[in-house]
């Protein structure tokens, strides 16, 4: 269906009243008219379409709940923040099958009131078709199905159908948490227990996740406003989610305000931030972020507030009547520290309670009575002990809700990173040893291993002595950049994460703001903080980051391969600082041998590279 839906509704509702005398026969129940049949029919349809992959999310122990919605086959499912937060590690799921499973808590995403979560038990769940919110517009029709006032205690969700009544609003946080921005508003009915639950188009996809709503102050009725996630903000979040992750979000380093002749101008920013160091400055005007045109302070917020930090994305504004694009890597609104306080201070609403009349408890109570047995109702099960299923899953981390699913990420990543060029034929230390050429044709010779790092490009010979040689080499922004992320890459291959040094995936991210998003394994070598960003779906490397100091830019070793190339090598190698190519190798060969046993001289040369001896 199409944006023509309401029209189609419109015609349907003058039809009733001009032939409704028509449509009764005297021997026959009422007829519709074909177009009235259809829309009705769709409707039906949708809902059958999207009905099973809502989840009604039960807190063991009678502590309340919420809704969910199935985003993946085997179990992945979003729901609110402040849906999960009262369950702790694990809930109860109901879906619309019949059927009860466990759910192990996955991420959590404070600030944007999201959270994922992982059905156990199955590999097959059936899971919603993820809309474009971007293309959503007030007057589309939605509905909304979930388990408001845990009414769904039969596992039968509540559907209530409607419009959107509003795109792109703003609803301001509870101090820097449950922001929600650039957000959807529907007039189909919200109320405590649909929170976490989706919001589908007319066709059944999701549009977002149902989280808030304009209610009375009094008694927390439903007045016709509600608001939900968009999931295009989700989908931002998806990989930091996965990564098992208390994620936070972006901002860029600097205030904007809505200037009076119009236009978005930036009334103070960090000199600390990425964006000055990308020309952004006081009275600068902002044009475009991420892609997408701004007009008033409030459109830089709906953006900003919708990404994850640490991400790069597009940046294009004006400054003394000259236009510049160029990239902003984005910084988080909170200190670590500081946000795991505010979600320990953070208070959730109240859970909802099913509602019950005075004859329905006397019914309950004789049925009770009379029932032979048979499986209890989620809300029956007062036991909050974690079942083992769940604890196999679950891993404690300062930092993350669940690192369990982070170190599958990591393992993903080295067996993928181990079938690619170049390859890993021995095991322990290796050498590589690359040659090339410059783009002015300039020879050029490569060598990394565990006791030598080198470069000989022309006339210039590098040769890094100590990890501090290194740091300066970054801070500095010389062509030496690319040794350390080289190495890394090497050692990585050879070592894994676990030896390797402090590793951890990320999530994904754009490269060099472009999408498709990719994944970023982020680890810590000596003093140096090395990314690996990959391909979600070839799962090759294409970038290598290398931070000396987060103040400044890091070296970027971009991994240039050939267009349908068969292999996995690079055909060349670019050096980056900031949005500028310092240094880019065409590749003649990659070799790749086994390390000699080395030498007491060796031995000592090496100690000088290890990170407790850096000066």
């Amino acid at each position: 269906m199409s944006r023509e839906f309401p029209v189609r509704w419109l015609c349907a509702a003058i039809a009733l009243g001009l032939f409704a005398n028509n449509w009764v026969a005297a021997d026959g129940p009422l007829k519709l008219e074909p177009i009235v049949a259809s829309v009705e029919q769709d409707r039906i349809a949708a809902i059958e379409h999207a009905m099973p992959s809502t989840v009604m999310v039960f807190v063991p122990g009678g502590a309340g709940g919420g809704s969910g919605v199935l985003i993946s086959p085997d179990g992945y499912a979003l729901t609110n923040f402040h849906v999960s937060s009262p369950a702790g590690s694990f809930m109860r799921c109901g879906l619309s099958d019949g059927n009860i499973y466990d759910a192990v808590i996955v991420g959590v995403d404070p600030v944007g009131d999201l959270a994922l979560i992982k059905l156990l038990g199955r590999d097959d769940f059936p899971y919603a078709e993820l809309a474009d919110s971007r293309l959503a517009a007030a007057g589309d029709w939605c509905m909304v199905i979930g388990n408001p006032f845990l009414l769904a205690s039969n596992l039968k969700p509540t559907v209530t159908w409607g419009i959107l009544s509003g795109v792109g609003r703003y609803q301001y946080p509870s101090g820097t948490l449950l922001e929600y921005a650039d957000c959807l508003q529907t007039d189909a009915s919200i109320n405590p227990g649909n929170s976490g639950g989706p919001i589908y188009d007319a066709q059944g996809r999701l549009l977002g996740v149902v989280g808030r709503a304009s209610f009375e102050k009094r008694g927390r009725v439903n007045v016709g406003v509600g608001y939900a996630i968009s999931i295009n903000q989700a989908k931002n979040f998806l990989g930091y989610l996965h990564s098992g992750r208390i994620v936070d979000h972006a901002t860029l380093g600097a205030t904007v305000a809505t200037a009076p002749e119009g236009g978005v101008r930036v009334s103070n920013i960090l000199e600390t931030s990425d964006a000055f160091r990308r020309g952004l400055t006081y009275s600068a005007e902002i044009l475009e972020i991420d892609g997408r045109i701004v007009h008033t302070a409030n459109d830089v917020q709906n953006i900003i507030a919708t990404l994850p930090s640490g991400w790069r994305v597009k940046l294009v504004y004006r400054n003394e009547g000259e236009t510049v694009e160029t990239l902003v890597r984005l910084m988080s609104v909170h200190r670590q520290d500081e946000l795991l306080e505010k979600m320990a201070g953070a208070m959730p609403p109240p859970p909802p309670r099913e509602m019950k009349d005075p004859q329905d408890e006397d019914d309950e109570d004789r049925d009770k009575e009379e029932s032979e047995g048979g499986d209890s109702v989620p809300q029956q099960d007062a036991s909050k002990e974690v079942p083992n299923s769940v604890k196999a899953l679950h891993e404690a981390r300062r930092g993350f809700s669940n690192y369990h699913f982070n170190e599958l990420a990591q393992s993903n990543f080295i067996d993928s990173l181990r079938q690619q060029f170049p390859s890993q034929d021995s095991p322990g230390p290796v050498t590589w040893t690359i040659k090339g050429k410059t783009a002015d044709g300039q020879d050029v010779a490569i060598r990394v291993s565990d006791e030598r790092l080198s470069m000989v490009a022309g006339a210039i010979t590098v040769e890094p002595e100590t990890n501090a040689d290194l740091y300066d080499n970054i801070d500095d922004e010389t062509i030496a950049g690319l040794l350390p992320a080289l190495d890394a890459w090497r050692r990585m291959l050879a070592q894994g994460p676990k030896q390797f040094g402090e590793t951890s995936y990320l999530g994904t991210m754009p490269l060099g703001g472009e999408r498709p998003l990719r994944d970023c394994i982020i680890a810590n070598d000596g003093e140096l903080e090395v990314r690996f960003l990959s391909h979600p779906q070839s799962h090759l490397v294409e970038a290598i980051e290398v931070f000396a100091d987060r103040d400044r830019d890091p070296a970027e070793l971009w991994l240039i391969r050939r267009p349908n190339a068969t292999d996995a090598g690079p055909s060349a190698i670019d050096l980056r600082y900031g949005t500028e190519s310092l240094l880019r190798i065409d590749i003649d060969s990659w070799q790749t041998s086994a390390d000699e046993q080395p030498t007491e001289e060796q031995h000592s040369k090496q100690a000088d590279l290890e990170p407790e001896n850096a000066e």
